[in-house]
């Protein structure tokens, strides 16, 4: 596949949106418009990636439609419009590039294997039908080999390769494409009909009764409102009962707003909660980088080949209990039942609740990725796996083996007063702030006081967490 501008001449192209349904700062965009007279726009809902979601109520679908439907509007008031098909995407896009006669596909780089094998196909079937296929880097500010050591070879710790990217960043990686320099190559078709979610089997989720607005609009709102209280992001991104964090996570995913516009204003406020948010987009890239060069991973394959076959009891009771927020352990729970009734789930969590299911309940993280790529709305492989093998000491850069969260030190130190546990836990609302962290250990008589049974109304702790701590030591230890 070429990574060169299409060919000037170009009288007609079509551009292939993914994961980057935004019609500003949008590099294949840019460069289908500035070097073709008629550009067309398409979105496919791949039936190759929904036909593999066993829950229809998937909010990562609704955000998706409500996102492209956005979309489609803008291009409709600009002049143009966004075909939008349900089928196979390797044969949609290919039949319809034939059909519209054009000279040239643009796409902008998905990194993940899965979709390296369809879009490889993808230009090998255009090729045969003289159309010239090519792609962009645009989810990322470094990609690939952009950022390496000084002996040319990929990074696996982050803090070298941060001080790289910081090194190696500039302008010119972060300047806007000028989509709208030249919007009028936007060719002009007649409105085509966008479909429903329930003609592709789907249904409508709680989407719309969450704070998380869709499409470009709630990006760019979410990050107004961010960018206000940026400064404050070092101190405050630890506590899940505050508003502390950015909530774009779901807009990177599916390209709702630049990667290129975050940076740039992180940069430019330059102050420590600004530079801790930062290191957060750097870390994205870094683990873009190492599926890139280490694809093994998105297998299934331990990062660190000594720990690839760790001998996880992974008793399927407990891995249960973990699912459904009945570990006993209040965190953990309200972390979980925050994940199945929105789809979301605050940093600080992710990794108490990965270690918890590693280190206390001796779970392989293979099997706690995989619950995560169902549920997370935001659900980005290279992020997933990084951040599972980090919490299970396989990744790169990992956490140390013997480095283990205590979730109730978690509890008491970054949910103190138990607001987040209340909200997610309410058969706990009673407890005052010391009891909330371990309520097994409340007297008896006090438990009469608060309508609560422990093993009853709530559960009792699935684990002992001292037990399962040296149990995991050993595991680790003896791999």
């Amino acid at each position: 596949m070429s990574a060169t501008p299409a060919n000037p001449n170009h009288e007609k192209s079509l551009v292939w949106f993914r994961r980057d349904l935004r019609d500003y700062d949008h590099a294949a965009l840019y460069h289908a418009l500035k070097s073709s007279q008629q550009v067309y726009c398409a979105f496919v809902f791949d039936t190759d990636i929904l036909d593999h979601l066993a829950d229809k109520a998937d909010r990562r679908v609704e955000f998706i439609w409500e996102s492209v439907r956005e979309l489609k509007l803008a291009l409709q008031a600009k002049g143009g419009d966004l075909i939008v098909l349900h089928g196979s995407a390797q044969y949609e896009i290919v039949t319809l590039a034939k059909a519209l006669q054009v000279q040239a596909v643009l796409v902008n780089h998905d990194y993940e294997p899965s979709a390296i094998a369809r879009d490889n196909h993808v230009a090998e079937q255009l090729k045969l039908n003289n159309i010239s296929f090519h792609h962009y880097k645009d989810h990322v500010i470094f990609e690939k080999d952009e950022v390496l050591t000084l002996a040319g070879k990929p990074y696996g710790v982050f803090t070298p390769y941060k001080n790289m990217w910081l090194k190696t960043v500039n302008d010119f990686y972060l300047k806007p494409y000028p989509v709208d320099a030249y919007i009028q190559h936007l060719a002009i078709i007649e409105a085509s009909e966008l479909p429903s979610l329930e003609s592709m089997s789907f249904v409508r989720t709680n989407l719309s009764s969450m704070r998380l607005p869709t499409g470009m609009a709630g990006g760019l709102s979410l990050f107004n409102d961010f960018k206000e209280r940026m400064y404050r992001y070092k101190d405050a991104r630890d506590f899940p009962a505050i508003k502390g964090v950015s909530y774009l996570s779901v807009h990177l995913r599916f390209g709702t707003i630049s990667i290129r516009h975050l940076a740039r204003e992180a940069l430019q406020q330059a102050n420590a909660g600004a530079q801790t948010w930062l290191n957060e987009l750097i870390w994205r890239d870094f683990y873009v980088q190492i599926l890139h060069h280490h694809p093994r991973v998105s297998l299934g394959q331990a990062y660190k080949a000594e720990f690839e076959a760790l001998p996880f009891p992974n008793h399927q009771a407990l891995f249960e209990a973990w699912c459904e927020g009945k570990t006993g352990y209040p965190l953990v729970d309200a972390a979980m039942r925050q994940l199945n009734s929105t789809g979301f789930m605050h940093n600080r969590l992710r990794m108490v609740a990965a270690s918890f299911l590693v280190k206390d309940l001796l779970i392989d993280w293979r099997w706690g990725e995989r619950y995560f790529a169902e549920k997370l709305i935001d659900f980005d492989l290279s992020a997933n796996n990084g951040g599972w093998q980090w919490a299970a000491s396989t990744g790169c850069d990992a956490q140390p083996w013997f480095r283990i969260f205590n979730p109730i030190t978690q509890s008491e130190r970054f949910d103190g007063q138990g607001k987040f546990i209340r909200k997610y836990v309410p058969e706990l609302s009673k407890c005052n702030d010391k009891e909330i962290h371990a309520p097994w250990l409340i007297s008896p008589i006090r438990m009469m006081d608060l309508d609560l049974v422990i093993g009853n109304n709530y559960p009792a702790p699935v684990v002992d967490h001292a037990t399962q701590r040296a149990l995991a030591l050993a595991l680790y230890k003896n791999s």
